[in-house]
């Protein structure tokens, strides 16, 4: 017989149990944030045609990045494992526009995988909350998003200054582009805007090269200026001609909106923050740990008005939206000493000891019993001395034993002994 490898395929992860408590703590907060701003839980398939991600995900998702499948003869198929939601969702919305409420609030959590160099904080494959909001053009569903994304950070319990909200706007971006630099060309600025993507990545000797192969044009002063930019008044006065413009009047709107919202020590504005996906047509963002030791983007988003046009909707569906992913808010959790508090969290769940081979079956019928109350029990399935019963169930963190003997049945009783305060109750059967 072959002898195969017990491990997982290279860059994915098997979750045992207590690790797996972990992640469904972090889905079910999700979960329970979305659903208290009445975000309606959907699904997508697995996989996607290659042309959606390859008309909208951008160079690197959309192409390099892709995961295809080929049909049975080995040639490819035209469908690719999802490595993100969006134009699944987006896809998915364009076919109820019509008969559905608007705005249209959806959120999934789902698993997707990239052929991406694996890095810290992102396997190939991953999981993702993703929340969208179709169908509202005014600055108030960017509000909600942004509101939304804070507080999925709040629900976690994490210290004041632990997270940042960095915030800024791809139309900014083009006037920066337009006005500043007298950029005309689309496809030039598409090309320095991917390359503005990579400030932070890049030495200021390579940033330079790389734009002055663009454009050898270009004032670097003024590139440098935008980047480093970190309030909105810094961009007002580098920028003074800017600062009339519709974009930076609805920007600043939304900061304004925040502040006022109880948000303003959390979120701040970025010049360097530019996003690669080629769908983002307005506000954009990313949430930022400030740990030391793991300075990075827990997750970002924005508006993408453009999407759906792929899918022949002539009347357009504006769009707003964003994507942690489980990997990044493990980290998050953990360099902030949070994990703990999930791991010592412990449910109620019974121990049910068989204490009695002959008690088998009325033992079931307890159990059952007990489950119909909404309790979560435990049926051990061979015969153990009920000190022994006792140590395993205390061992093993249960917060209750169910104790039916001989002498229980002949009374007609059950007890339930709770582990945490060892107060002992008696039910009547």
């Amino acid at each position: 017989m072959q002898q195969l490898p017990n491990t997982p395929p290279k860059w994915t992860s098997d979750w045992f149990p207590e690790e797996f408590k972990i992640r469904k703590h972090i889905f079910d907060t999700w979960r329970s944030v979305c659903l208290s701003f009445w975000f309606e839980e959907y699904l997508g398939p697995l996989v996607e045609s290659t042309d959606i991600w390859k008309a909208k995900s951008g160079e690197d998702v959309g192409g390099s990045e892709l995961t295809q499948i080929t049909d049975r003869d080995g040639k490819l198929s035209g469908l690719a494992i999802r490595p993100e939601m969006t134009p699944t969702v987006t896809r998915m919305v364009s076919r109820k526009w019509k008969e559905i409420e608007k705005p249209v609030k959806w959120f999934s959590i789902a698993n997707y995988y990239r052929n991406e160099k694996p890095q810290k904080g992102r396997n190939r494959e991953f999981w993702q909350l993703n929340a969208d909001i179709f169908g509202e053009e005014s600055l108030r569903a960017d509000i909600e998003a942004l509101t939304l994304s804070l507080e999925l950070l709040r629900a976690f319990n994490p210290p004041v200054g632990s997270y940042k909200l960095k915030i800024n706007h791809r139309q900014l971006i083009s006037g920066f582009l337009g006005e500043v630099l007298w950029i005309e060309d689309v496809s030039e600025q598409t090309s320095i805007t991917r390359l503005l993507d990579k400030y932070e990545k890049l030495s200021k000797h390579d940033f330079e090269k790389l734009l002055i192969e663009i454009n050898s044009g270009i004032d670097m002063n003024l590139v440098v200026d935008f980047m480093e930019a970190k309030s909105i008044k810094d961009l007002q006065e580098a920028f003074i001609w800017l600062a009339g413009s519709e974009s930076f009047v609805a920007f600043r709107e939304i900061i304004e909106t925040l502040w006022n919202l109880g948000y303003s020590e959390e979120i701040e504005f970025s010049g360097s923050l530019i996003r690669g996906f080629d769908y983002y047509d307005g506000m954009i963002f990313e949430m930022f740990d400030t740990n030391s030791e793991n300075p990075r983007a827990l997750f970002g988003g924005g508006r993408y008005n453009g999407l759906a046009d792929i899918f022949w909707v002539k009347w357009g569906i504006s769009a707003v939206w964003f994507a942690p992913g489980d990997e990044t808010m493990k980290l998050f959790l953990e360099g902030h000493n949070l994990i703990n508090d999930i791991q010592n969290a412990y449910p109620e769940k019974y121990y049910f000891p068989l204490l009695e081979e002959a008690l088998f079956e009325d033992s079931q019928i307890l159990a059952n019993l007990l489950r119909k109350q909404g309790k979560n029990v435990l049926m051990w399935l061979w015969t153990k001395k009920l000190g022994k019963a006792i140590q395993a169930a205390t061992k093993s963190h249960y917060s209750h034993i169910v104790i039916y003997g001989t002498e229980e049945k002949e009374a007609s009783i059950m007890k339930i002994k709770n582990l945490i305060t060892w107060e002992e109750l008696t039910h009547n059967l």
